[in-house]
């Protein structure tokens, strides 16, 4: 006899390893919590995924994305390239690519490096991968 539950529900893909430094996961938890009523689903999904990032050293961050870094990355649906900074909020700024932490694109990418992919849901309810194909400081 089959399992019901497993042959209705979607298959979630992995999610990849992430990295951040202790004092990093603190402002950002707190940014989280604190934005929370305001934007519930950007700041759950934020929280998720400093909960299960790995705690790090500074110097064992290189090439990972963090807040201020440089990043190229791929939408793996149009296979177009763009290339952005990681911000907080209040430095927002898309004429600049400048992108909040705040928004599905800028939670998901905290953490990875190059070459790792990531799927996550927009707040409209439609999956979105992205690749990282450059991160600098």
């Amino acid at each position: 006899m089959r399992n019901f539950e497993t042959t209705t529900r979607r298959e979630q893909p992995a999610l990849p390893p992430i990295k951040i430094t202790e004092d990093e996961s603190r402002r950002l938890s707190s940014l989280a919590n604190s934005t929370m009523e305001l934007f519930p689903h950007v700041a759950q999904f934020l929280a998720r995924e400093l909960e299960r990032a790995t705690v790090t050293e500074e110097n064992d961050l290189r090439g990972v994305i963090r807040m201020g870094s440089k990043v190229t990355y791929r939408d793996d649906v149009t296979g177009a390239s763009r290339e952005i900074v990681l911000v907080y909020p209040h430095e927002a700024n898309i004429e600049l690519n400048r992108i909040s932490l705040l928004t599905p694109v800028g939670a998901a990418l905290i953490g990875l490096s190059v070459g790792q992919r990531i799927e996550f849901e927009t707040p409209d309810t439609r999956t979105r991968g992205l690749t990282v194909l450059a991160v600098s400081e």
